[in-house]
């Protein structure tokens, strides 16, 4: 699949793990590859999110947010659990900053995994492409199919911006259509 890939959606893909890398995140998500579609700069995914307001500054502030850590406060105090409590019982035992993400595994010469559904991502993508009949994946495949996907953390904070993915869909379908004839 990735000798279909243009130049500029490689080089999405190496900056989404710099991304997750750069955050301290285990894995390549669908987030990473949002933020790294916008840091690419010149392609078609670039200039769509860019025309629709998505800065990739205050998309790494948003999944870069320490109180983010996938644990709901108000939820688990439902349960009697009181999260600050733990949090504190567990420094007390095990160390200031016991919590904290230690650094991550890398996997084959040291490139970040990417999660299941950043790889389906990239699996819909080539699926876009060959529905447009292209014989090459670039950025805006890499968005549309990150849109297809949609589930994945990339698609909460598109929700969290107000950004429609129909619009972005369209936008870009006409973007990379123009392109192609």
């Amino acid at each position: 699949m990735f000798e279909r890939f243009t130049d500029d959606a490689r080089r999405v893909v190496m900056l989404a793990q710099q991304e997750a890398r750069s955050l301290h995140h285990p894995r390549v998500g669908t987030e990473h590859l949002l933020i790294a579609l916008l840091d690419e700069g010149s392609g078609p995914a670039a200039r769509v999110l860019r025309g629709h307001g998505l800065d990739p500054a205050d998309l790494r502030g948003r999944i870069a947010d320490p109180a983010d850590d996938g644990l709901d406060p108000q939820a688990l105090a439902t349960l009697g659990i009181d999260l600050d409590q733990v949090r504190r019982a567990t420094e007390e035992s095990f160390g200031p900053g016991a919590l904290d993400p230690r650094g991550h595994r890398t996997g084959r010469m040291g490139r970040t995994p990417f999660t299941d559904r950043a790889k389906k991502t990239l699996e819909l993508s080539l699926r876009e492409a060959l529905r447009l009949k292209h014989r090459h994946i670039g950025t805006g495949h890499l968005l549309l199919g990150l849109l297809r996907e949609g589930s994945g953390r990339a698609s909460r904070l598109l929700a969290d911006t107000g950004t429609d993915p129909d619009a972005l869909r369209d936008e870009t379908l006409r973007l990379i259509t123009a392109q192609a004839a």
